[in-house]
């Protein structure tokens, strides 16, 4: 897609993994940091609301009806240029206190914009 300014070939997936509780000033972390990412000019974000999962807590957390816990994982997802990704990330160590972020190599073979 040469000239298309859409994103193809070599890239970085950066996901963040964290609970759907956590808070930045009042507001969803995964909020957050979807506008921010937004605000960088990244490509996109998405995030992702897990049924079941633990993290450093050791502490499952699940959707079912008779658990105690509901604080859910959240995945949220972006996938950009490596330069992009990679200057998003000091944004990240401010804003993720407890959590996990991953940076892994991708290849995006097709990147569409949705018809007006």
């Amino acid at each position: 897609m040469p000239g298309s300014g859409l994103l193809a070939g070599p890239a970085l997936r950066l996901t963040v993994l964290i609970g759907e509780n956590d808070r930045w000033h009042h507001r969803p972390l995964y909020s957050e940091i979807v506008h921010r990412a937004h605000a960088a000019g990244l490509s996109g974000a998405s995030v992702f609301r897990g049924i079941e999962g633990f993290g450093a807590s050791s502490l499952v957390h699940t959707a079912r009806l008779l658990s105690l816990s509901e604080d859910l994982p959240v995945a949220v997802v972006v996938v950009d240029a490596e330069e992009r990704v990679r200057g998003f990330l000091p944004q990240l160590d401010e804003l993720v206190g407890e959590g996990l972020v991953l940076v892994e190599p991708c290849e995006v073979v097709l990147h569409r914009r949705r018809s007006p």
